[in-house]
């Protein structure tokens, strides 16, 4: 019996191995992206355009939902829901527009501005810049980096930033790679300091029923 033990338990953690390899290096790939980072690059500038007058970001959120929906109609959430996210210190709101295991599509910011660790991730993330500003910064670097409407600000695989949207800010923010390996980022401020069991629920409803979603159309 105790080598009966001893083999399932061998092979039970043979078989954890397997899954966490297939979970970190088969998700990511090219073949498995529907977006692309000058399309939603595009898409923030033409919206910034054509509401150049708004006096506020909505109209120019809204357009942005708009054409997301025109252009990736099988991709993007159709009455998307507004929740907040607490990550790296950082709070703000988000839309989230498009959620698979390989991207991500959200609206995201902040009205009264906010501070934080970006994150060190096992994706490229782009930020572009709708309405207001974010400011960026890496050790050693003694001046911020200050990214306006329609700058795309890139954050590559395996690099990190603090940041901080001074007032207000919105962005579309797009990230292409293991989304899985950022949702411990995403959630781990519920735990250890906000425990707002409200969010962490819409938050895990949204993401997982998107991702099925997505599976079901052969989406990874």
């Amino acid at each position: 019996r105790r080598r009966a033990r001893e083999r399932a338990m061998g092979a039970g953690i043979i078989a954890a191995v397997v899954l966490l390899a297939a979970i970190v290096f088969g998700i990511g790939h090219e073949s498995q992206f529907v977006f692309k980072p000058e399309d939603m690059h595009r898409i923030a500038k033409s919206a910034i355009q054509e509401n150049a007058k708004a006096s506020d970001p909505q109209a120019i959120v809204d357009s942005v939902v708009k054409k997301l929906h025109e252009e990736f109609p099988d991709h993007v959430v159709k009455d998307p829901e507004w929740l907040f996210n607490n990550a790296g210190g950082a709070m703000g709101a988000m839309l989230v527009l498009h959620c698979s295991l390989s991207e991500y599509v959200i609206i995201f910011g902040s009205p009264i501005g906010t501070e934080g660790h970006s994150g060190r991730f096992l994706a490229d993330d782009y930020f572009h810049i709708l309405y207001g500003e974010q400011w960026a910064y890496t050790p050693g670097q003694l001046t911020k980096e200050v990214y306006k409407p329609g700058d795309q600000h890139i954050l590559p695989k395996g690099v990190s930033k603090g940041y901080k949207i001074p007032e207000t800010c919105w962005a579309l923010e797009y990230a292409r790679g293991n989304i899985l390996s950022m949702m411990p980022f995403g959630l781990a401020d519920i735990f250890s300091s906000t425990l707002d069991v409200v969010t962490l629920f819409q938050t895990v409803k949204v993401s997982g029923l998107n991702m099925f979603k997505q599976i079901l159309r052969g989406k990874i």
